[in-house]
């Protein structure tokens, strides 16, 4: 079957160009009077003939100066190949062109692939399309155009991946990330690693050269998986050969199972073969994890709890399932409840036992706490050295894997189980502790601490906004449903300090601390609280999602801002601008170093936000934050509040 369609905007005499009718791409030429419309792929190797030039009467392919008759795609004497040439009719004014009726697409190795993560959660895609992850995309785009997943198209590969470590986070669940071959791929790293240190699973998925070139130093030729390696759990090229259902669901199992980065490549000419396979099922493909410490393991610890004072509860982002259980043991002894900045907003800082954050990033109320302890309980927590945890405590210590147990110095009770589980089992054995009510304790720290901060919130220098007053008023102002996305600089440490958590739950980059983490993570955020997965507690369904950044590390990633407008995330974003790396400048002086190349050319980021179609909301003083808050949470889409601040007032 056929169907003829009207041909607009026809080159000139003498000139050849590119036209798209009915999705298909031809080549218009207009050579002695005639209108020729061939076939845009040149049959040698498939050049834009639409981009060529007419020589002599004769169409030149732009890509190796192979020649053809404009109109009938012949080529000259001795040569045999010749694009297909349509039948063109002028009619009037009017000029037609007449094409077979589309080809349906044929099920592929990529629908294959595309179909079995879906059916094992996977409802979100980051990524960048590309030539050589061309048949994949097209494969999401049908399974977009079915309702069965979301796409989020990217400026930058990076951010890509730094949004599904984010969803990962958040929900426990993997989003994937897609790149093309070579620097598509390479620039996934940097999130990939942020995912692996901080153990979110993440699905990456990279489009490859064709392999009868690979490894002969064809463009952007890298052997993709000697890249991933370090990074990635699993990482495996699919060939035409290859299991393609099993090795797609083998791969999200180990990016679960395994917590971190598992990597999928694609090359180019196995992502179209034809496949008729069945996609890959989960069932009976995960285990419950939901275990219990040994008896004896729990009742030695029961003992000790039991019989503790002053026993205060150490939350890590491994408690985060287990925040309902963990305050309701922390209820009954009395105990403050004190987090890692990772787990920050575990506890509301509003709650009688919440005691903020502990570490570098945190709290003289939670320092003080700790210090009075005679017992630790901690879960889920890392003890990586920016934590604080007071190794010379007694501890018990909770953890679902054995390697955390006693990572880096003795415990003096390990107990290796689901977070849940195990503060349930606790409880239970309790019986009646010993523990005093330290509520009086937590509320006297608190009305120090407090009066300390408006002390600094009301610090001003005529040099910028304190970044006190900043958090003060964020604190008032952010939803108490919201998702936090943090970056890494003078902020984070400010936010840590100064924020009072109604319950948010924070993202950031925990152990690999990478800047510019903080807006492609809202990003990320976004999709996973409108995920079509079963959602986790973090990840509820519409909650709002709030970045707060550095200019240092917007600046990385600061085009995503039109991507937040493309697909209108609303992410608001609260952006602390001190014109400077001023972490980097306070490191530079506390070793006793000059302040070098830490300055920075910002430009007016409300302005910025403005032209990319977002909301932008200037402030330079901090009688202007609350009006400032007030618009930035009341306005449509996203919306970026742009804060002058004093780089010394942090």
């Amino acid at each position: 079957m056929t169907a003829w369609y009207k041909l607009d905007a026809l080159p000139d005499e003498g000139r050849v160009r590119t036209a798209v009718v009915d999705g298909r791409t031809l080549a218009l030429s207009r050579c002695g009077g005639r209108i020729g419309a061939l076939d845009n792929h040149c049959p040698h190797q498939g050049g834009p003939l639409g981009e060529g030039s007419i020589e002599n009467g004769l169409l030149r392919c732009p890509w190796h100066g192979y020649d053809y008759d404009p109109t009938t795609g012949r080529p000259p004497a001795g040569f045999s190949d010749a694009p297909t040439a349509y039948p063109v009719e002028e009619r009037g004014d009017t000029v037609w062109v007449q094409l077979p009726d589309p080809v349906e697409r044929p099920r592929s190795v990529s629908d294959v692939l595309v179909e079995t993560l879906v059916a094992w959660g996977v409802d979100t895609v980051f990524g960048m399309v590309g030539h050589s992850n061309l048949g994949f995309a097209e494969a999401l785009r049908r399974a977009e155009a079915r309702g069965e997943l979301r796409y989020v198209g990217i400026r930058h590969e990076g951010a890509a991946a730094f949004a599904a470590s984010a969803y990962g986070k958040l929900t426990g669940r993997p989003a994937a990330c897609l790149a093309i071959a070579g620097p598509g791929s390479t620039n996934l790293l940097t999130g990939l690693y942020d995912a692996k240190l901080d153990g979110a699973p993440v699905l990456a998925i990279s489009g490859q050269v064709p392999s009868s070139v690979l490894g002969r130093g064809a463009f952007q030729d890298l052997d993709l998986s000697a890249a991933f390696r370090d990074v990635a759990v699993s990482t495996v090229t699919v060939h035409a050969g290859s299991d393609h259902a099993e090795l797609a669901a083998t791969a999200v199992k180990h990016a679960v199972d395994g917590r971190g980065v598992a990597h999928l490549v694609l090359p180019d000419e196995v992502q179209d073969l034809p496949s008729d396979a069945p996609a890959g099922a989960p069932a009976g493909r995960r285990a419950d994890l939901a275990v219990a410490p040994p008896e004896a393991a729990l009742a030695a610890a029961a003992a000790r709890l039991r019989g503790a004072r002053r026993p205060v509860v150490i939350a890590g982002q491994g408690a985060r399932g287990a925040a309902a259980d963990l305050l309701a043991l922390a209820e009954r002894l009395g105990a403050p409840v004190l987090t890692t900045f990772r787990a920050k907003g575990l506890v509301p800082d509003t709650h009688p036992l919440g005691a903020g954050v502990l570490g570098r990033s945190g709290t003289p109320v939670a320092s003080w706490l700790m210090n009075e302890a005679d017992l630790l309980v901690v879960v889920g927590a890392s003890f990586a050295n920016h934590t604080g945890i007071a190794p010379y405590k007694p501890i018990v210590q909770v953890d679902d894997s054995p390697s955390a147990i006693g990572r880096f110095h003795g415990v003096e009770i390990g107990l290796l189980g689901d977070a849940a589980v195990t503060v349930r089992a606790l409880a239970h054995r309790l019986g009646e502790p010993a523990a005093r009510d330290q509520r009086p304790d937590v509320a006297a720290r608190w009305a120090i601490w407090r009066a300390e901060k408006a002390r600094r919130a009301a610090d001003d220098r005529g040099r910028g906004v304190a970044s006190a007053a900043v958090f003060a008023a964020l604190s008032a102002h952010c939803p108490a449903d919201a998702v936090i996305t943090v970056d890494v600089g003078n902020h984070a440490y400010s936010f840590g300090r100064y924020f009072e958590s109604a319950g948010q739950p924070v993202l950031m980059s925990g152990y690999l601390g990478s800047i510019g983490f903080g807006y492609p993570a809202a990003l990320g955020a976004w999709a996973a609280t409108r995920s079509r997965g079963p959602a986790a507690e973090g990840a509820r369904a519409g909650r709002p999602v709030v970045a707060v950044t550095g200019d240092g590390g917007f600046g990385q990633y600061l085009a995503e801002l039109t991507t937040a407008v493309r697909y209108g995330i609303p992410v608001k974003h609260v952006l602390l601008d001190n014109g400077a790396l001023g972490k980097i400048s306070k490191e530079q002086l506390a070793g006793d170093l000059p302040v070098w190349q830490t300055a920075l050319v910002n430009p007016d980021f409300a302005g910025f936000a403005r032209l990319c179609g977002a909301t932008g909301i200037p402030v330079f003083r901090s009688d202007e934050l609350d009006a400032g808050m007030k618009e930035l949470f009341a306005a449509e889409g996203p919306a970026l509040l742009h804060v002058h601040a004093d780089g010394e007032l942090v």
